[in-house]
C-alpha cells in the first residue's frame, strides 16, 4: 500500500480510487495517529478532500509521504509550507472548475438582484393569485460589478457579467490585460465604484477578512456582494452587521465560515441568497476534479511530472 485516502468521496470517486490505488480509507487527519505504524510507514501519496487542517504535524506520521493530492482547486487546508519543508510536493484541481463555480457566482447574484427566491414563493404560496404581481425588483443588465481577485475563476466571472453590459471593474494584485476594464490597486476604491462585488479570492492567511468594513460600508445601501471563494475572505461579523442595519442591500453566499454550521443570523435574513457550499458541484465537474487528483497521484508514483503543481 502507497497511497491513503483522507476525506468523504463519492460512492463513484471511492470505487475509482480503490480500483486505480488499492489505498487505505480515513475520515480525516485525526484518524492518522490510529493507523498502524507499518502502513503509515508504508504511504507514499494522500489523496486529500476536506477542510479540516492537514498540518506539519500530521504530515509527520507519514514518513515516506511524497505527495498530497488535493481534491478542489483550494488548498487553503493544506500547510503547504510544512509540506514544502518536508519535501512534500503538494497539487489541487484547477481549471476543470471554472465554469461552474463562475456559473453559480452568476446566478446568485441574479437570483439576488431579481428576487428569485422571494418571488417563486409569493407564487407558489398563492399569493400571486390572491394579491396580484409581485413587486417590481431590480434591473440587473447594465450594472457597475468589481471582481476581487481576477485570477481564472474571477476572469471566467467578469467574462460572463460582461456579456450583460456590466461596466467591469476588479482588483488583483497587479494589473491584467483587460478589453478596458478598470483597474484598482485599492479594494476599498473598487467597493465604492461598483453596485455588485464578486469575491473569488484564494483563501488562506494572506486573505482573510481581506473584504473588510471598510470596504463592505463603501459598497454602500444597494451594494450586493457575492463570495464564491471562501467564508473567511470576508469580515462575517462585519458582513452580518451590515446585512442586517441595511448599510448593504444584500448578499449571495456559497461560502462561509464554520460551515456547514454557519451563524444562524443569516437564516433570518431574506436579503440574502444562500448555497450550500456547490459551486463546482455538478456531477460532470466533479467527476473532473476526481480524475486530475487521480492523474497526479499517478504521475507522481511513476515518477512522471505532476499535472497541476502547486509548490
Amino acid at each position: 500500500m502507497t497511497t491513503l485516502v483522507i476525506g468523504n468521496y463519492s460512492d463513484i470517486d471511492h470505487a475509482a480510487l480503490t480500483r486505480t490505488f488499492d489505498p487505505v480509507f480515513i475520515a480525516g487527519p485525526g484518524d492518522l495517529a490510529g493507523l498502524p505504524a507499518d502502513t503509515r510507514a508504508a504511504v507514499r501519496a494522500v489523496c486529500y478532500k476536506g477542510h479540516a487542517k492537514f498540518d506539519g504535524s500530521a504530515m509527520d506520521l507519514l514518513p515516506a509521504l511524497g505527495l498530497i493530492a488535493n481534491f478542489g482547486v483550494g488548498y487553503d487546508a493544506i500547510d503547504v509550507t510544512a509540506a514544502t519543508a518536508r519535501g512534500v510536493k503538494v497539487t489541487n484541481t484547477p481549471d476543470v472548475l471554472n465554469d461552474d463555480v463562475a456559473d453559480l457566482a452568476v446566478g446568485m447574484l441574479l437570483s439576488q438582484v431579481r428576487e428569485m427566491e422571494q418571488a417563486s414563493a409569493w407564487a407558489r404560496s398563492g399569493h400571486w393569485a390572491a394579491k396580484g404581481e409581485y413587486r417590481l425588483n431590480r434591473k440587473f443588465s447594465g450594472g457597475k460589478v468589481g471582481i476581487v481577485g481576477l485570477g481564472r475563476i474571477g476572469r471566467e466571472i467578469a467574462d460572463r457579467l460582461a456579456a450583460f453590459k456590466m461596466e467591469m471593474h476588479y482588483y488583483a494584485r497587479s494589473e491584467k490585460q483587460t478589453p478596458g476594464w478598470t483597474y484598482h490597486a485599492d479594494p476599498v476604491s473598487l467597493a465604492a465604484a461598483v453596485d455588485y462585488l464578486v469575491v473569488a479570492l484564494v483563501g488562506g492567511a494572506s486573505t482573510e477578512k481581506f473584504v473588510s468594513k471598510d470596504m463592505i460600508d463603501a459598497l454602500g445601501p444597494r451594494g450586493i456582494i457575492v463570495n464564491i471563494s471562501r467564508g473567511t475572505t470576508i469580515d462575517e461579523a462585519a458582513l452580518l452587521d451590515a446585512l442586517e442595519t441595511g448599510r448593504i442591500g444584500g448578499a449571495a453566499l456559497d461560502v462561509f465560515l464554520n460551515e456547514p454550521n454557519i451563524d444562524p443570523r443569516f437564516y433570518a435574513l431574506d436579503n440574502v441568497v444562500i448555497q450550500p457550499h456547490q459551486g463546482s458541484g455538478t456531477v460532470e465537474t466533479r467527476a473532473a476534479m476526481g480524475q486530475l487528483q487521480r492523474d497526479n497521484v499517478s504521475a507522481f508514483l511513476a515518477g512522471q511530472p505532476l499535472l497541476t503543481a502547486v509548490n
